[in-house]
């Protein structure tokens, strides 16, 4: 029998935990700006995340940290901002297989590599599960690097928290909806029931108003229905187990809307993101919240939810739970490579105002990208670009540059669309922002500014370019039982015994009776993990 001591290498206690923490549920969709009711459009019905927004906390001013989604997970998981990790472009170990049909050589100069944070950290779940939580993950993971096994108990499409060990135990599970991506406007994918009339849309000022614009328009709209019904199964659910009650419910979208100008864009069309928190808190009132929430905050939030201190290297501040704290008021964006295509942009709003720096003026706003043009808007769209005679409010369609800088009043110009970037009466306020973003670049380590190939060599794995190997863990026993350390600094430690299949993770010491066996492995992120080996 494996006996399981007091926890020493996280200082949490696995077993001495009582029983009463909450359950915490992500419902999260992609592709999505906060086109909902409860956020004042009522284009389609969405009943259910309406439901939750009326017991729960809504946030008007939750941002994503960068307008497409690996880049954006990376950081979610991670808890670090990922022009610090070298996570920034999309994507770094994937090419776009559209990418590579239009042409070949896409990718000949951008190398496959993983994002490496710094020392020591670990993806959040694998904290909650030494802290004694079931963590599970449906399905989607693309966090631009190789995900050590001590992170989830399951991962997968069939991944629950029905699955854990004991009916107790509380559990951390996220569920991710697909049917909102982009994608799901294109004219091979099947489409959802028609919910809303193309005539009955409104078009931003940015698009063309054609049939084709207003029919992807209607068509996403259509795709918010179907997945707010999804959100209405996953409640109901949580409450037939009985578990609704004892479960904080999180509703997010990974970025802004999947249409053009939307995502791989950081306006706030970009990156705006709905989010929902509801307590399970009986005869709760709608809340409404105006606090600047990034995804950097996320991980020591979901700690701090879970009654466990942040940990010290998450660069965000957790705005719920037990450790919650003012936040910084400000949220930093940023947009790099998308597919096979160079560009790099940063951005800072305080919820009201952004400012934009571009660091590749020269090239246009919507620029070309293979998977994008499936979506038939973009037809109407390049006709625009072509005919030149877009309106004053579709610049950043049509031209093919874009200012160094842009800022925006997005409460008086909601769709961003006049650059105040030379009004006198904004100076003050840009000149802050400014500041505060270029503080922000270089507190994060910012990789943007060499070539991929360069980072690789000399910031992702020096000195050379070649991915390291994490040190298998060996096993250093006391009186107290036996350590799994590997010589590889910051490195995650998995363990089962001998004929078990799920890993756990290690916190330490373990003491083993007579015979019993056991293998273990090391991880660092963004390392290959190590070798398997048999201890003691």
């Amino acid at each position: 029998m494996l006996r399981l001591l007091l926890c020493t290498v996280l200082g949490l206690a696995s077993t001495a935990w009582a029983d009463d923490r909450p359950n915490i549920v992500w419902l999260s969709v992609e592709d999505m700006s906060p086109w909902l009711g409860c956020y004042g459009d009522d284009t389609v019905p969405t009943p259910n995340i309406d439901a939750l927004a009326a017991r729960g906390t809504l946030y008007t001013s939750a941002f994503a940290t960068t307008p497409v989604c690996a880049p954006a997970r990376s950081t979610l998981i991670t808890g670090q901002y990922a022009t610090g990790t070298g996570a920034l472009h999309m994507r770094n170990g994937n090419p776009s297989r559209a990418g590579l049909a239009r042409d070949p050589n896409a990718y000949d100069d951008i190398p496959n590599y993983e994002a490496v944070p710094e020392q020591n950290v670990q993806c959040f779940p694998e904290i909650l599960r030494a802290a004694g939580y079931w963590c599970t993950n449906n399905a989607k993971q693309d966090y631009q690097f190789k995900v050590p096994l001590t992170v989830w108990d399951e991962s997968g499409r069939t991944a629950h928290w029905k699955h854990r060990a004991r009916a107790d135990q509380p559990f951390f599970a996220v569920f991710n909806h697909v049917g909102t991506h982009e994608s799901g406007t294109f004219s091979g994918t099947k489409r959802k029931p028609q919910v809303v009339a193309p005539a009955d849309v409104d078009v931003p000022p940015y698009y063309p108003d054609t049939q084709s614009v207003r029919r992807d328009m209607a068509r996403t709209y259509d795709n918010i229905a179907a997945m707010d019904a999804w959100v209405g199964r996953k409640i109901a659910e949580l409450e037939a187990a009985g578990e609704l009650n004892d479960t904080i419910v999180i509703f997010f979208s990974d970025h802004g809307v999947g249409l053009p100008r939307g995502k791989r864009c950081v306006y706030d069309s970009g990156t705006r993101v709905p989010l929902i928190v509801v307590h399970p808190t009986p005869g709760s009132d709608a809340a409404v919240s105006n606090r600047v929430v990034s995804f950097i905050d996320f991980a020591p939030t979901m700690m701090s939810l879970a009654g466990l201190e942040p940990s010290k290297w998450a660069e965000g501040k957790a705005f719920d739970g037990a450790f919650a704290e003012a936040g910084t008021g400000l949220a930093f964006m940023h947009a790099d490579r998308m597919d096979s295509v160079l560009d790099r942009t940063r951005s800072v709003s305080d919820g009201r105002f952004r400012y934009i720096r571009n660091f590749m003026p020269e090239r246009p706003r919507l620029y070309f990208t293979a998977y994008a043009d499936n979506i038939p808007m973009m037809a109407d769209i390049r006709a625009l670009d072509g005919s030149k005679e877009g309106t004053a409010e579709q610049w950043q369609m049509v031209n093919a540059t874009k200012p160094a800088e842009e800022f925006y009043d997005s409460r008086r110009d909601p769709h961003e669309v006049v650059n105040l970037i030379d009004n006198i009466e904004h100076a003050e306020r840009i000149g802050s922002m400014r500041t505060a973003l270029g503080d922000w670049m270089e507190r994060t380590r910012d990789m943007g500014g060499i070539s991929e190939s360069e980072l690789v060599r000399t910031r992702i794995w020096p000195p050379d370019g070649v991915q390291p190997t994490t040190t298998s863990p060996r096993a250093r026993t006391d009186s107290f039982g036996s350590r799994l350390v590997s010589a590889t600094p910051g490195a995650s430690v998995g363990w089962r015994p001998l004929g078990s299949e799920a890993w756990q993770v290690f916190v330490g010491p373990i003491q083993l009776d007579e015979g019993i066996r056991i293998e273990a492995f090391a991880h660092r992120i963004g390392f290959k993990p190590s070798p398997i080996v048999e201890l003691p």
